[in-house]
């Protein structure tokens, strides 16, 4: 597979864009929602401004034995830098996993863009640059996982 991978993936949520854009800026928010499908969330440091960022670890219940973590057995643990923030509109940031793995390592770029959709919110998530060892179909299911946490923690 290509280093030079990519995904988009887009939702409707059912609340305003200046809610959507805090979830994505709130250490609190992103913790109950950014980890896809039963996995947890922990947010070890946030810093909320260009240049800044957040160190996050995802982990994987004990009763699923297919995934192995990123970062040790049932952990993926990562920084993210944010690159842009344009409130409330756009979310750029470079995303990188604390690893061994070769073929998950290097910086990928995620873009959130949010667009008005007559009060909803069209949320647009889009990766490049994923890491070999991660396929773009598995980062677009993990991402579809996170967007309907979103909408359960907005809605």
């Amino acid at each position: 597979m290509s280093s030079l991978s990519r995904s988009r993936t887009s939702r409707i949520i059912k609340a305003p864009r200046e809610a959507v854009y805090g979830a994505f800026i709130n250490p609190q928010a992103l913790s109950v929602w950014l980890a896809p499908g039963m996995m947890t969330g922990r947010i070890h440091e946030f810093d909320a401004r260009v240049g800044g960022g957040y160190r996050m670890s995802l982990s994987y219940p004990s009763t699923d034995c297919a995934h192995v973590g990123k970062s040790s057995e049932r952990e993926d643990r990562f920084s993210s830098r944010f690159v842009e923030l344009q409130p409330p509109e756009r979310i750029v940031q470079m995303i990188q996993f604390d690893t061994s793995e070769p073929a998950f390592s290097g910086e990928m770029r995620m873009e959130v863009t949010l667009e008005d959709r007559q009060g909803d919110t069209l949320v647009t998530i889009a990766f490049e640059n994923i890491p070999p060892g991660i396929s773009p179909e598995d980062n677009d299911t993990g991402t579809r996982l996170s967007l309907e946490k979103l909408a359960q923690y907005l809605e």
